[in-house]
């Protein structure tokens, strides 16, 4: 017996389900969906607008980065460069303080590797297995083992403005400054050329809240902790 086109047509595809709308919107109803970031990376946090400030970390070139501030604050950015799949690789003076955010993230995977100041070894970056490198070295960190390299980012944390500090902001290709006092905010608006009202603002800063600087750019970021981030790191703070 022969078979009708239109049903040899649909032989091996099923029954033929039930006919609805098609999903469709106008060219005007996209712009409503696109997302307000502007490059790929973490997110670190929102503007002044609400919307997300994303920091691409994993770069093919040199890049560094320094921030005066807080230790919880490099540890969220070191928790979300891991989630963007970088290695991390902690340089630091008091490894208690890094212990149980190395035991408890990655998820049973290590991706958070402890070393003691001036004991990093070469780790290998590659476009496939980025490294980011956080040296929580203190006040004055020494000529680090390590340098930033293509696929390397290394974020070097200083608690406060020391006499090492100028060298560095000068440096680095990003700089993020949490709140200050109103002498250390005058030295950094000279050393970052910052206008008037920011280097103000640095010394009343809100806890989570940094000012990210590049030479043509600057932007107040507040960093919300997620729930899985409150719950290891604790809430927001400047001081340690």
């Amino acid at each position: 017996m022969s078979v009708p086109t239109s049903a040899r047509a649909r032989l091996g595809f099923g029954l033929i389900g039930p006919r609805r709308s098609r999903h469709t919107v106008s060219v005007e109803q996209l712009t409503s969906m696109a997302l307000p970031v502007g490059d790929d990376g973490m997110v670190i946090g929102v503007d002044a607008e609400g919307r997300p400030a994303v920091l691409g970390i994993n770069r093919p070139t040199p890049y560094d980065v320094t921030l005066i501030g807080g230790l919880w604050t490099a540890q969220v950015l070191a928790l979300r460069a891991a989630a963007t799949g970088a290695r991390i690789v902690v340089e630091t003076g008091r490894a208690h303080a890094w212990t149980g955010l190395a035991q408890a993230a990655g998820g049973g995977q290590p991706c958070i590797s402890l070393y003691d100041v001036g004991r990093v070894p070469p780790q290998g970056a590659s476009a496939g297995s980025p490294v980011v490198v956080v040296r929580d070295c203190g006040m004055r960190p020494p000529r680090g083992r390590v340098v930033s390299g293509p696929w390397q980012s290394v974020v070097t944390l200083l608690p406060y403005l020391s006499p090492v500090a100028p060298g560095l902001m000068k440096k680095a290709s990003l700089m993020g400054i949490q709140r200050v006092s109103p002498d250390e905010a005058a030295q950094i608006g000279r050393i970052a050329h910052l206008p008037a009202d920011a280097t103000q603002a640095l010394s009343t800063l809100a806890d989570g809240v940094t000012l990210w600087c590049t030479e043509r750019d600057r932007q107040f970021v507040m960093t919300q902790a997620t729930d899985a981030e409150t719950g290891l790191l604790g809430g927001a703070r400047r001081m340690d």
